[in-house]
């Protein structure tokens, strides 16, 4: 028997609507019990979490984006530009606090939350999207590695998981085409 088509979508959001802080709270707490913390290695309290969500809001250098199925928010990427002190770094951007929860993987949302940072980091000029992740997380691994991003360094050290170091692994994508060397390649 085939399973119900569900619907998937990916939004950026600048407030947060009726449900949304619940919905990106609990997605959260999901994908931390199943290991994809972003940094935290169990769901911390349920108010802490809330201010987390709306502080990303109010934090001008970054851009959060929401993967929706079927209207629940049940997965995030943050897409966030370099400081305008670092002019060394200014066409590089990063993809950070990149999750979908358990239940609902299998449906696409990563890839789409990772094509949407992408296309955003382009319109905004940016000509390379970094991102980090811990070696644990395969299936988002896979899902990078088939984007085209490229694996360039590995640190043994990266996190610390119940006493004992797990490895992170650092890539990145060229957004700007590879030939093109010209100044503003480099320039947001």
């Amino acid at each position: 028997m085939a399973s119900p088509s569900v619907h998937t979508e990916v939004d950026v959001i600048d407030r947060l609507r009726a449900g949304d802080l619940n919905d990106l709270c609990d997605a959260a707490e999901s994908a931390i019990r199943a290991g994809g913390g972003f940094g935290w290695l169990a769901p911390p309290d349920r108010d802490l979490m809330e201010r987390y969500w709306k502080g990303v809001l109010l934090v001008p250098d970054r851009i959060l984006f929401v993967g929706r199925l079927d209207g629940v928010i049940a997965g995030s990427a943050q897409l966030v530009k370099p400081p305008r002190n670092n002019e060394a770094q200014a066409h590089a951007c990063n993809m950070t606090t990149a999750f979908v929860a358990p239940w609902a993987r299998g449906h696409g949302l990563s890839k789409l939350l990772a094509q949407a940072v992408e296309r955003e980091a382009r319109r905004l000029g940016y000509a390379i999207l970094n991102l980090d992740v811990r070696e644990t997380q395969a299936r988002a691994i896979t899902v990078y590695e088939s984007l085209g991003y490229v694996c360039w360094g590995n640190h043994p050290h990266y996190a610390c998981v119940d006493g004992r170091s797990v490895a992170g692994l650092f890539y990145y994508k060229r957004l700007a085409a590879e030939d093109d060397h010209s100044p503003e390649a480099c320039r947001p």
